[in-house]
């Protein structure tokens, strides 16, 4: 690891998960800001370090080094001072994979603003809600489809019509009003010194707001301070397991948090250049084509994706630079483990975490997977599972994840909460406090943990199916499905029942030799094969084959939407 990371933790090397769940500790200084105490830092004493490597699918590259890196966020720093934005200014960034935000996130650092970061899917509906809730006063956004028109029509709903807008790639249908970014940043002076006086940061001030899709209503707004990136130590350094001067690869869109989990914070403290892929539409091909050609070192992905590798030939990629791999999003089926370790020769390493948190829960370097278990929790987070009751539950037992937090929301007490803990449900204290109470924050999310303390996830509260009794995870039936060779990628949801109360669902993609076999004996036959496998009862006793899965931009499969399309009448 690089010399900057024993800065803020004073021993990095474990030996066993023992040592490290009990050794390791983050030193947080004072007045902490990742841009001028990383970035900065990096351009001072290793000027030709790289930080990131960005290219597209139509042969555009940029290969930034942190020297080039401190050049551009000063300029931006002072382009959006200019404009008046300063500390505390909430500035929505919609840049999908675009190079740029790598300079305007840290630039909104400096000035010690408040990114908000978006995905550039969103609707006008999605739009005016964020524009409202974050009271953002700027927004730095892509030409992409119709996402201009799309903030215009907001902000008149809104009656905002001095809103600051700033475009990359020039606007997509000649929306008015919106100055070129790219323009302004070449004019702008690198001549930035870091604020003082009631315009410096302190570690306790708010740094980023990101919107954490709920089941139901409106996202809540999820914010961190100017700490959390120290949490993503955690994240790169032990999951990720990133070396110094290599090249980390997140498929991660800029909107979503899994992008600073994965493409700056920690990876950068640790030493390691990220990469940029700015693809037009997934391809695992493609996609595989790019960790080979740019030698990409260490991976992580959501389990959609390794699905999607191992239906290629993986014979024909190149993956001699592949040191480890890790994958996240929702629990990673057996059978896609078993089948990546076959081609690769690695062991895909799982996690868990959440918009609110950093990696908590990880199969670690010094630790045997276990396919399907997210593996046991980080130092400083002090984890275990609940029941109903609030009592901790015993081995085997399901549960709610819960977290010990020893202050309250919004604590001033940084040092008494977890490394990369969420300060809030920014304005909006009842949802705060509906997942944070006693001393514990309630994360929603239903797990067991076994006789050697791993962790097994079964489902988001809300996706535990509820049938004639049984409580029934989606993961162990679609681990089941997935085992059949006509399973690309399936969700299982629960339907409403008279009888049952629900019952259980599976849509499911086909894979390119089943997709002309789709009738009523493939579905026997699938039902039959989830019977031979797992408990009858847990069977789906409704299929439906579909093209494709609703998921979010990361890859994460939106069971909500499965859901809610099949409110009211089950499909057969």
């Amino acid at each position: 690891m690089s010399n900057l990371i024993r800065h803020f933790v004073p021993k990095t090397e474990f030996t066993s998960y023992e040592e490290f769940k009990d050794n390791f500790r983050i030193d947080v200084p004072d007045n902490f800001n990742f841009a001028f105490d990383v970035i900065d830092r990096y351009a001072e004493e290793d000027p030709d370090k790289i930080a990131f490597v960005w290219c597209d699918d139509f042969d555009n590259e940029q290969t930034y080094t942190f020297k080039q890196l401190k050049t551009q966020t000063d300029k931006a720093a002072n382009l959006f001072k200019k404009h008046g934005i300063k500390k505390g200014s909430p500035v929505i960034l919609t840049l999908k994979s675009h190079y740029l935000f790598w300079v305007c996130l840290p630039a909104l650092h400096k000035l010690g603003a408040i990114a908000v970061p978006a995905t550039h899917m969103l609707k006008v509906r999605d739009i005016a809600y964020r524009l409202e809730k974050s009271g953002a006063v700027a927004v730095v956004g892509i030409s992409e489809g119709e996402l201009d028109l799309s903030f215009e029509e907001a902000l008149r709903q809104l009656n905002k019509p001095n809103f600051l807008k700033f475009n990359v790639g020039g606007n997509s249908k000649g929306a008015e009003g919106w100055l070129d970014f790219v323009a302004e940043l070449e004019a702008s002076s690198a001549d930035f010194v870091r604020p003082t006086g009631d315009q410096a940061v302190i570690n306790t001030d708010d740094m980023l707001y990101y919107f954490s899709s709920g089941t139901t209503g409106f996202p809540k707004m999820v914010c961190h301070n100017f700490t959390y990136p120290l949490g993503h130590i955690l994240t790169a350094a032990y999951w990720q397991n990133v070396t110094d001067d290599g090249l980390h690869y997140t498929m991660a869109d800029s909107g979503w948090a899994k992008c600073v989990w994965g493409k700056i914070y920690g990876q950068w403290i640790c030493g390691a250049a990220v990469f940029i892929y700015d693809f037009a539409k997934f391809d695992a091909g493609n996609m595989m084509n790019k960790i080979s050609r740019y030698g990409v070192t260490t991976f992580c992905a959501p389990p959609t994706t390794y699905r999607f590798f191992i239906k290629e030939d993986l014979s024909q990629y190149d993956f001699s630079t592949l040191q480890y791999c890790v994958v996240a999003g929702e629990p990673l089926n057996p059978e896609v483990f078993e089948k990546f370790k076959s081609f690769t020769g690695m062991q895909l390493m799982e996690g868990y975490g959440q918009t609110e948190l950093i990696v908590c829960i990880a199969t670690l370097p010094w630790m045997t997977p276990k396919p399907g278990s997210m593996g046991k929790p980080v130092p400083c987070y002090d984890i275990m599972i609940l029941g109903p009751d609030g009592k901790k539950c015993d081995v085997g037992e399901e549960g709610e994840i819960v977290i010990r937090v020893a202050e309250g929301p919004g604590s001033k007490n940084i040092s008494a909460l977890p490394p990369g803990f969420f300060s809030c449900y920014k304005y909006d204290e009842k949802k705060t406090d509906d997942v944070w109470y006693d001393g514990f924050y309630h994360t929603g999310d239903t797990a067991w943990c076994d006789e050697d303390g791993y962790y097994w996830f079964v489902g988001r509260t809300d996706d535990i199916i509820k049938s004639s009794g049984y409580k029934i995870g989606p993961f162990e039936v679609e681990s089941a499905l997935i085992q059949h060779p006509a399973v690309l990628e399936c969700a299982i949801t629960g339907v409403p029942d008279p009888v049952r109360g629900q019952a259980v669902k599976a849509t499911i993609v086909l894979t390119k030799d089943y997709k002309e076999k789709a009738s009523d004996k493939l579905k026997e036959e699938l039902q039959d094969h989830v019977k031979n496998i797992t408990a009858p009862y847990k069977y789906p006793r409704h299929i439906e084959f579909v093209t494709e899965l609703p998921k979010t931009i990361s890859g994460k499969i939106r069971r909500v939407e499965i859901r809610e399309e099949d409110a009211g009448a089950p499909k057969k």
